[in-house]
């Protein structure tokens, strides 16, 4: 009974364990996807946008196409 339990210990501590992973991918109110919004701008925005504006606003767009597949 003793070697059993010692067996399923590690297989609930790691099934925890990925649960919490899952469970930190989403947010309070959804996942990236459903929270986020496709910010398109005109291309005056862009270019009156400073080197690092327009760094973390292409970062963003990566992250974006990436997780929820939006387009240029």
């Amino acid at each position: 009974m003793k070697r059993r339990l010692a067996d399923i210990i590690p297989r609930i501590l790691l099934l925890i364990v990925v649960l919490t992973g899952l469970a930190a991918c989403t947010t309070a109110k959804g996942s990236f996807c459903e929270i986020a919004p496709d910010l398109r701008y005109s291309q005056q925005v862009y270019d009156a946008m400073s080197d690092a504006e327009a760094a973390r606003h292409l970062a963003y767009l990566n992250t974006g196409e990436k997780l929820c597949g939006w387009k240029r």
